[in-house]
């Protein structure tokens, strides 16, 4: 059964990455994505300082699901979970993350690329499965992922943005994960959160009509 967290990130749809931004402009890069109508936020957790951002961002923003991505090994895991992860993410199949995330009611999205590993991770507890690096197969191994495991609820990441998150959802996507496509490096480095917030509208709007398209 989903939990209503789990819920949330796939009716919301995207789950925005946040890799590597720094502790004193994190508040202002998360709130430009959440002003663009991105509801989940992911932390990676190669990024110095990841719990306290992660443990400001969720006492800062209401009403938005704060993870941490990257999140390589069990004691990763449960570091950020006690930081207040409302999720975790990762780019493996490691199945002591898995079952740390269990253990303790958090979310976890695993990494996969083949079906093998796509099944692997979800029999072993993955509430979503990551597929990952999305671009070096793109939509077209989206569609061929869920052919034969429509169980498996999908999110592309890595390469994603506002040009073709419509077409991984057509695809078969439940969600998708954005990072530059969203937080763009150049203007999270010259505070240009404006552009932050229109690429966040971009991704949110292009599934929305993706989703109606596909539901017609």
């Amino acid at each position: 059964m989903r939990t209503r967290q789990v819920e949330r990130l796939v009716d919301d749809g995207v789950i925005a990455i946040l890799r590597g931004v720094e502790p004193d402009s994190a508040g202002d890069v998360a709130r430009a994505v959440v002003d663009g109508g991105v509801t989940a936020l992911e932390v990676t957790a190669d990024t110095p300082g990841v719990e306290g951002i992660v443990e400001a961002l969720s006492a800062e923003l209401d009403d938005v699901l704060v993870g941490a991505g990257t999140v390589l090994d069990a004691e990763t895991a449960r570091a950020v979970q006690l930081a207040g992860a409302d999720f975790l993410v990762t780019p493996t199949v490691d199945e002591g993350v898995i079952e740390t995330a269990n253990r303790y009611g958090t979310p976890v999205a695993t990494g996969a690329f083949t079906p093998t590993e796509a099944i692997r991770a979800y029999q072993a507890g993955a509430d979503l499965v990551k597929v990952f690096p999305a671009a070096t197969g793109g939509p077209e191994h989206v569609a061929a992922l869920s052919g034969p495991l429509p169980q498996v609820p999908l999110v592309p990441t890595g390469g994603v943005g506002p040009d073709n998150a419509g077409a991984y959802v057509e695809a078969g996507a439940a969600a998708v994960g954005v990072g530059s496509g969203i937080a763009d490096d150049d203007a999270v480095a010259t505070g240009d959160y404006a552009v932050i917030t229109e690429n966040a509208r971009g991704v949110v709007d292009a599934v929305a009509e993706a989703r109606a398209r596909r539901d017609d």
